[in-house]
């Protein structure tokens, strides 16, 4: 079987490092500016991640030869670019029974589509499956173990890509035909890693950190439901397990967003100089416009909203989500 992996990122070619066993053929497509030389010429990525890859994975900006005759395209491209690539896809003759992957985690900007959304929107009838967990690169890299979820309506589909991709021992895959919970959980937990890096550099303590977790999932939750997810869906690999890892990491770009801004850096400062696409960033937009339509309140993504986009200042954000009107807690069960 061969593999394709389009985007050739940090999670992308962590994938590609992973999965090499598994494929007879492994192709990493890239656009030409994003391939450095020492990738193209060594197989190496020395930064923000080491990577060294196998001799045996094709590195290449050609997207209708690295798609030929692959049994599973992995897209883990930027939120922002999945559209684009699509229709470049659509233009290089991807074939309908040809699986794809996504592993991008985001909500499209300004259509408010998730991202199986976009792919459906330009390839109708793509056979697609998503990817998503606790999958923080540095640890994969490191060969310590992690599980994810597959997503897919058609539970065959799914199963097959969990075969496929699954790696004993390391890399743990279970199945799931809540395509819509499996997405908005991995999409939106990206917000609540920017408050929790937020409030551990203000040096809030870990009950703040347990609260603000909670609280953050019960957004999480709140929004997804609106839009059809099952509430059992956000409490597992791809909700609550993804939430906690990348909240309690600073290896996630998402929670160094937060570091950095509770330092009060600016955004575009801090973009720069993280190198790479950080999704909660567009996120916090998206979910705010979202609970806008839906007539919800998402406190807490409004405030990494307002820290993203205002001059508000972390002690005044603080106290504006502390000083709120007080409420019954939810229920989901």
């Amino acid at each position: 079987m061969k593999l394709t992996v389009l985007g050739a990122g940090c999670w992308g070619l962590t994938l590609a490092w992973l999965l090499t066993n598994n494929f007879e053929e492994v192709t990493v497509w890239g656009r030409a500016q994003d391939l450095p030389h020492e990738l193209i010429e060594h197989k190496h990525l020395s930064k923000p991640l080491e990577i060294q890859l196998s001799d045996k994975v094709e590195i290449t900006s050609n997207l209708e030869s690295a798609i030929t005759n692959a049994d599973i395209i992995l897209s883990v491209v930027a939120t922002s670019g999945t559209r684009d690539v699509c229709e470049k896809l659509k233009e290089a003759g991807i074939k309908s029974e040809q699986i794809l992957v996504n592993a991008s985690k985001g909500i499209e900007l300004p259509s408010l589509m998730r991202m199986s959304e976009v792919i459906r929107d330009v390839l109708p009838d793509q056979k697609l499956t998503i990817l998503s967990g606790p999958t923080l690169a540095k640890e994969v890299l490191a060969g310590l173990p992690t599980a994810a979820c597959v997503a897919c309506e058609d539970i065959k589909t799914a199963e097959f890509v969990q075969k496929a991709l699954n790696v004993p021992s390391k890399f743990r895959l279970y199945t799931n035909t809540d395509v819509i919970g499996v997405e908005l959980g991995g999409s939106l937990k990206n917000v609540i890693a920017i408050a929790s890096g937020f409030a551990h550099t203000m040096g809030l303590g870990d009950n703040c950190t347990g609260t603000l977790l909670t609280r953050g999932m019960a957004e999480i939750v709140r929004v997804s439901i609106n839009l059809g997810a099952n509430p059992s869906t956000l409490y597992g690999l791809s909700g609550i397990g993804d939430l906690i890892a990348t909240c309690s990491s600073p290896m996630s770009r998402n929670y160094t967003v937060g570091s950095m801004l509770a330092k009060g850096k600016k955004i575009d400062d801090i973009l720069n100089e993280l190198g790479s696409v950080a999704e909660g960033v567009k996120t916090s937009k998206a979910v705010c416009e979202l609970a806008k339509k839906l007539d919800i309140e998402v406190p807490v993504s409004n405030a990494i909203y307002e820290a993203v986009y205002t001059d508000i200042t972390p002690q005044a954000l603080l106290e504006k989500l502390m000083n709120r009107k007080l409420k019954e807690e939810e229920k989901y069960v």
